[in-house]
């Protein structure tokens, strides 16, 4: 079987708007490596993007699937539940920031979580509007389209959109928007646009994924906060892509040393099986009468059982603390990248394992180079290494490596980075 014979009958079988990034087809995965159906190793540095924080069919979650696998793979949490998501629910609920009580529902994919915050938080204040940032990114469906705040490809041509949405700059000190300005903005939103009380909710990813790792800082966290508490709005974070120990905390916004009213969670979750959730204060969760929130397959059994698996791993193998480490050893590869290629290498960043180099043209920020990211990504695949880019302008690449990648992998995968780098320039 050929990587490109399967990659014909993929375009011929399969709608282009779901495409995939290279002409890899996995055979099988362990940890932080993949082998293709050629027998091809690949180094992923995407897990999957974000996915598999605990690494590849890691024997613990895997266990504990075979083990849910051999009792029953459903029967809709909804119709006869099990003792699985309840413990899963009670696990959630006490990880989540904050010391309200809080309660938990389940779905299937993030942009479920997204959608089913919205639900909630117009249910809780009989309010409409939602306030979301330019450069997020919370979903491909109607309503998470509206609050994305990124055009190509995930809006082209697919509008009109929900109304009672409002975007504002996402601060970003690399491109000059401070959290002053930032605020300024929220204000002028609620001068021009929408007066604060008909806001149901402000939704942010505390770190933006698709928009390009950007980290929202603490103050302005703290800012948003205080505003929320002012006006009586809910304050929703999505943790989709920072959460399950990926910067470091298990949850991102904790390390503002604030309380979310909702939070979404997905991704890292269940080690790669479709699992999302809603976590919020037990009051605001409480709003929509039964049977309003739910689905077929959210919280499914499988799910439930790899994702309290993943809890065990997350603790037992201290992957917040790795998270720190796999980006402190990136970041020092990237940075001394970035002192040869001044020109080229505009910003590294990272929020724990959420690492980031933006590429741009003479130095400037205001000059973004799409095409050297594009042709990056692409030598990268044809050399055994997966990389994700990501960035509103389409010039950032991203490592999003599991948080079980063995320090030498790192240093094998950034060996083949540098080389296809120094190729391409």
């Amino acid at each position: 079987m050929k990587n490109a014979d399967l990659q014909k009958r993929k375009e011929s079988a399969m709608a282009r708007g779901q495409g995939n990034m290279a002409p890899v087809y996995v055979d099988r995965a362990v940890n932080s490596e993949l082998w293709d159906v050629e027998g091809n190793r690949h180094i992923d540095f995407g897990a999957g993007i974000a996915v598999v924080n605990t690494g590849h069919n890691h024997p613990k979650v895997k266990a504990a699937v075979q083990a849910q696998v051999e009792r029953f793979t459903h029967t809709c949490v909804m119709v006869s539940p099990y003792e699985s998501a309840v413990a899963l629910a009670e696990k959630l609920n006490a990880a989540a920031p904050g010391n309200t009580p809080k309660k938990s529902i389940f779905v299937t994919t993030g942009a479920e979580a997204v959608e089913n915050c919205v639900k909630i938080a117009r249910a809780y204040t009989g309010r409409p509007g939602i306030i979301a940032f330019n450069g997020g990114f919370h979903g491909r469906t109607n309503m998470t389209m509206g609050l994305t705040g990124k055009v190509n490809p995930y809006k082209v041509g697919f509008g009109p959109f929900p109304s009672d949405i409002f975007h504002v700059a996402y601060p970003n000190e690399y491109h000059g928007i401070s959290i002053e300005q930032s605020l300024e903005e929220l204000k002028m939103r609620f001068t021009c646009d929408i007066e604060a009380s008909r806001v149901a909710a402000i939704l942010i990813e505390p770190v933006q994924g698709e928009g390009g790792f950007y980290q929202a800082p603490a103050e302005f966290l703290q800012a948003l906060r205080k505003i929320c508490d002012e006006h009586g709005i809910l304050l929703i974070l999505d943790e989709i892509q920072s959460g399950f120990a990926r910067t470091g905390t298990l949850f991102c916004h904790e390390q503002a040393g604030i309380e979310a009213d909702l939070m979404t969670a997905a991704k890292g979750i269940a080690g790669g099986f479709p699992l999302a959730a809603v976590v919020g204060k037990a009051d605001i969760m409480d709003a929509p009468i039964p049977g309003g929130l739910g689905g077929t397959y959210g919280g499914s059994p499988v799910g439930c059982a790899a994702a309290l698996a993943v809890f065990d791993v997350i603790e037992e193998e201290q992957l917040c603390a790795r998270a720190t480490e796999v980006g402190t050893h990136f970041v020092k590869y990237l940075t001394a990248m970035k002192a040869e290629y001044p020109q080229l290498i505009g910003d590294v960043r990272n929020a724990g394992a959420m690492i980031a180099m933006e590429l741009v043209h003479d130095g400037d920020a205001n000059k973004p180079n799409a095409e050297l990211t594009k042709a990056l990504s692409a030598k990268a695949a044809q050399n055994g290494l997966i990389l994700l880019s990501c960035g509103i302008r389409g010039n950032v690449i991203r490592f999003l490596p599991a948080l079980t990648i063995e320090m030498n992998i790192i240093d094998e995968g950034m060996d083949i980075f540098k080389r296809c780098f120094k190729e391409l320039v």
